[in-house]
């Protein structure tokens, strides 16, 4: 068992049985498989089994499950290691395996470590520990969680003051670790749990208007707050859209409906110019049964937009939920001819779960095998859907066995629904050379770079 490799499997899911399909065979009572895949380097298996033994209290074997894992020295399978301890309440053993790596140079072990630390009475000297790499944002970001229960926030908030003096010459290049504008945020979060929430807002206020990060700090503040006017006056000159969110979100769950909904129609910025805030829209009318109004929300960014695929799938499946397959069809068809009629099948199969509701499956699958992409691999994903969705999981499976290195996971799914469990395990299982690393190497002028 090698780190790399494990690293590797688990970061692409490629060569292993995933987490999903993990589960799936936990659901259908496959738990001898998935002890067995356990002790041969399946890491998704292990990790499960670990949890499913320490959940009948046999922890002695949980930990034997994840020792040749731990052994590698592989981050991940530290964590969860000391995730599991922590949880059944062997605090001592947790930390020690996580300061081993953080001692060994592991440049994720620190934050993990202090955050262990402060969490079980030991907040102080886990600030002693952070206090030297405030200019690395993930450790600054900890050293202010940590500060509250070392009662040194007046400390961390001295040394990111510092940084707040900090003006860029050259921004991003000046500060290539904890920037201005990032202190503010972080100075202001301190500020919040102090109960000072006045000059926290003002700290937000005096940093950049354009970080995203401030700006949706500041509206969320408002909204923790209730400070609903501060917010609506945020909202009306805010282009990032967080404002608006948190306002819509809050004046909701005070039974505000209709005020949330003018939130997204504010006069100067329509939700006609803003997809992202109409899907938002449609959400919300959605929630409280209003559903051919989100589909007429929709219907205007589609024909504004269209070719657009997300949003013509988020109006298809709408169309659906409300049980109007004819008129989503109808619709769909005039934007395609709008196109020049002329579709490829990344537009083309949003279209059949409309076609299956209103002419049922096997109509939708004969218009999709007429399509000239019908034939493709990632046309049978979409066929095998179909197919499994109505029950007829064997077809589905012989149409992704024609390519079934190309969607190995959908396969395998439908093969553990049937029970073929040594087929799934097979296909999921096939080594595929590792691929190189994009970064790491040496930097070159002349191709290849």
């Amino acid at each position: 068992m090698d780190a790399t490799d494990l690293d590797y499997r688990a970061r692409t899911r490629s060569g292993c049985i995933p987490p999903e399909l993990v589960s799936r065979l936990l659901e259908r009572g496959h738990v001898d498989v998935v002890e067995v895949q356990a002790g041969r380097g399946e890491w998704f298996c292990a990790l499960a089994w670990a949890r499913l033994l320490g959940e009948q209290g046999r922890q002695a074997d949980a930990l034997e499950v994840l020792a040749p894992y731990l052994a590698t020295g592989w981050w991940t399978a530290v964590v969860a290691a000391a995730e599991l301890l922590e949880g059944w309440g062997r605090v001592d053993e947790a930390i020690e395996i996580t300061r081993v790596r953080m001692e060994a140079g592991h440049p994720m072990a620190l934050e993990s470590y202090t955050r262990l630390l402060a969490r079980h009475g030991r907040a102080e000297e886990a600030f002693t520990l952070l206090r030297p790499h405030l200019g690395e944002p993930s450790l600054a970001e900890a050293l202010v969680d940590v500060a509250g229960p070392a009662g040194r926030y007046e400390e961390a908030a001295a040394l990111l003051t510092t940084r707040t003096e900090h003006q860029c010459s050259d921004f991003p290049w000046c500060c290539r670790g904890l920037d201005r504008d990032t202190a503010i945020g972080l100075l202001a979060m301190i500020r919040e749990r102090q109960g000072r929430t006045d000059e926290a807002i003002t700290l937000l206020r005096t940093g950049s208007t354009t970080l995203l990060n401030n700006c949706e700090q500041l509206a969320a503040l408002l909204a923790r707050h209730g400070r609903l006017d501060e917010l609506r006056a945020t909202a009306a000159t805010d282009d990032s859209r967080y404002a608006v969110q948190r306002l819509a979100r809050l004046l909701e769950e005070r039974g505000d409906v209709e005020g949330a909904i003018a939130a997204y129609r504010q006069a100067d910025r329509p939700v006609t110019h803003d997809p992202n805030w109409a899907f938002e829209l449609a959400q919300l009318l959605v929630r409280h049964g209003r559903g051919d109004e989100a589909i007429n929300v929709m219907r205007v960014q589609a024909d504004a937009r269209n070719g657009d695929d997300w949003i013509l799938h988020t109006l298809s499946d709408l169309y659906l939920d409300q049980n109007r397959p004819e008129d989503g069809l109808v619709h769909l068809d005039a934007l395609a001819t709008a196109r020049g009629g002329e579709e490829g099948w990344d537009l083309y199969w949003i279209r059949l779960p409309l076609i299956a509701a209103r002419d049922r499956v096997d109509e939708a699958i004969a218009h999709a095998r007429a399509h000239p992409e019908g034939t493709t691999w990632y046309a049978a994903g979409h066929i095998a859907e179909l197919l499994a969705g109505a029950g007829r999981t064997e077809e589905a499976v012989a149409v992704l066995e024609q390519h079934a290195s190309a969607n190995s996971h959908d396969l395998a799914g439908y093969l553990i629904d049937l029970d073929r469990i040594e087929d799934a395990l097979s296909l999921l299982q096939r080594r595929t050379p590792q691929q190189p690393e994009l970064s790491g190497g040496p930097w070159h002028d002349d191709p290849p770079f």
